[in-house]
């Protein structure tokens, strides 16, 4: 590429972003090690060689990356990766190589995601090359923002001694204490319940990369990306929503209120019984518990997948609706959130979508009027939680309604802006039939 062609506004925004995403995957890495960890840079790399932490993942990556790829390539490289995959299986049988944690399966798939990046810079040049780079691009982001998250969580743990578990759960007596209730219909449901809810709650990406392949199947077609679709949405919500982690730090009603917590939590009380009401606190608690429940991320994801899905056919629809459902149930029944930060995950995604797609568009007064009216209501949760739980617990009449108002209206406004911009969207041009040819007598 010429100089004058990377002086394009396009070409210094992604050379900028590349910059400033390997400089946040160094600053993690000497951050992880700094408390004696391996940091996302060499947890990758690890799994190149050693048992991946999710095989699962790194197959729904390379299914990502396939996208740009042919019929035939993509046999190709499926059946790459399972021999990969195959001959690891037979050398670690071979040598008694024992696994203590991670899938057996795996390497295959980010081998032929890798094998493509070189492929792409030694074989390929043009707009191919640049297609086939986002491709790898778009898997690798997938798996990297795995590693990038466990690093992250570490972080919080570290940095954050105390947590603001007893305000969040102060407030969450205005919302009725859903996690206690829905922790123990779950733990009626006995291990099938259980099993199918823990499944939905780790497997949410590879959800994701279903979806998302349904809006990509035509790249390979039209050799080109479309301009929104549900990935772009899922890495902004793993972006963002870390930050929030460092600025409102909880643990979760299983470690501060459940025996999980040790001698760190309140007491043994989750879910049998809901915590008395008194005054809030601060509470200090271990270096190892992630500081990830405000607000829940795995709520936004998953609210994310259920509108991705909403243009689909009938069974992705009914996926899509299933897993924002299940996982509704699995942050609550297992105790990982309480109602208040599944409401607050809520409203963060539907301003992040917002965002995104008014970006695309260009920004009206819509557009404008939506985000700032998410982002207000998602700061007043906030602010309302730390400063006013004991008024809204006195309360639960007054506030847990406005609660449930201030979400109902997020979701209306989203609703009634993306049907006015799809109202507003140019209308495709009928196919031209081509005119009759006089026939040869």
């Amino acid at each position: 590429m010429t100089f004058a062609a990377w002086r394009q506004p396009r070409a210094i925004l992604w050379a900028t972003v590349g910059v400033v995403a390997l400089g946040f995957f160094i600053a993690l890495e000497i951050a992880a090690r700094h408390y004696g960890q391996p940091g996302p840079i060499t947890n990758q790399a690890k799994e190149v060689i050693f048992a991946p932490k999710s095989g699962p993942l790194l197959y729904a990556s390379m299914a990502l990356m396939m996208v740009v790829l042919t019929w035939r390539q993509r046999l190709i490289a499926a059946g790459v990766a399972v021999g990969i995959d195959v001959v690891f299986v037979l050398v670690r049988w071979a040598f008694d190589i024992k696994m203590s944690h991670g899938h057996f399966f795996g390497n295959g798939a980010l081998w032929v995601i890798l094998g493509y990046a070189v492929i792409a810079v030694t074989r390929r040049t043009g707009r191919e090359r640049i297609l086939l780079l986002k491709g790898v691009g778009l898997g690798l982001l997938l798996v990297a923002g795995r590693k990038t998250g466990d690093t992250w969580l570490l972080i919080t743990s570290k940095t954050r001694p105390t947590v603001l578990d007893q305000y969040v759960a102060t407030a969450d007596h205005a919302l009725g204490d859903p996690s206690w209730l829905i922790g123990r219909i779950v733990r009626a449901s006995g291990p099938i319940g259980e099993h199918v809810l823990d499944y939905v709650y780790i497997q949410l990406a590879v959800a994701a990369s279903v979806v998302a392949l349904y809006q990509l199947r035509n790249v390979a077609a039209e050799r080109r990306f479309p301009r929104h679709h549900l990935v772009r949405t899922f890495l902004m919500i793993g972006l963002l929503g870390p930050g929030i982690y460092m600025i409102f730090p909880v643990v979760g009603p299983i470690f501060a209120y459940g025996a999980d917590g040790g001698h760190w939590a309140v007491a043994d009380l989750w879910p049998n019984t809901a915590p008395t009401l008194a005054a809030p606190h601060q509470m200090p608690f271990d270096e190892i518990t992630p500081r990830n429940c405000m607000p829940s991320l795995h709520t936004a994801w998953a609210t994310a997948i259920f509108i991705h899905s909403r243009k689909g056919p009938r069974l992705l629809r009914f996926a899509g609706a299933f897993w924002l459902i299940a996982t509704l149930g699995a942050t609550l029944g297992f105790g990982y959130h309480y109602g208040t930060d599944i409401i607050a995950g809520v409203v963060f995604t539907l301003t992040i979508e917002a965002a995104l797609r008014a970006l695309d568009r260009g920004w009206d007064r819509s557009g404008i009027q939506m985000v700032a009216y998410g982002a207000t209501v998602f700061v007043a949760f906030l602010v309302s939680y730390r400063y006013l739980p004991m008024e809204m617990a006195e309360h639960p009449w007054v506030f847990g309604p406005l609660l449930i108002l201030a979400t109902a209206s997020v979701i209306h406004l989203y609703i009634r802006t993306t049907k006015l911009w799809e109202s507003e969207a140019p209308k495709a041009a009928p196919a031209r039939q081509p005119e009759p040819q006089p026939e040869l007598v």
